[in-house]
């Protein structure tokens, strides 16, 4: 096939499913998906223990840290730190490893459409 065929629609069009079968595209969506996947399993084990603990380890979770600061407002605080520390974490990913590859791939596609 010519690159013609596989880069545009029959239509004149840009053909999105060769672009998103492409191997640029297709290490785009790997680098999101081995950053997104395990820290999105790890938050869940993180957030599901905090709420079996608090459910069945009162006790453990009713002991006192510091005056009327007990483990379990201290764990529950750290739910709001961790969602904001993978949120930082991931734009920072984004913006070093996977916006420089969406850039290249937008570019491209722009080209593309402004010549057909």
């Amino acid at each position: 096939m010519s690159e013609s065929q596989t880069d545009t629609a029959p239509s004149g069009g840009i053909d999105y499913v060769a672009v998103e079968e492409s191997p640029r595209f297709v290490e785009l969506k790997r680098r999101q998906r081995s950053f997104v996947f395990p820290l999105s399993i790890a938050f869940l084990v993180w957030y599901f223990t905090f709420v079996l603990l608090s459910s069945f380890a009162s006790e453990f979770m009713s002991q006192p840290v510091w005056g009327n600061i007990n483990v379990g407002l201290l764990l529950g605080l750290g739910q709001f730190v961790t969602t904001f520390a993978i949120t930082m974490g991931y734009v920072a990913y984004a913006n070093r490893k996977l916006d420089p590859i969406a850039e290249e791939l937008r570019s491209e596609l722009e080209k593309k459409e402004a010549s057909a």
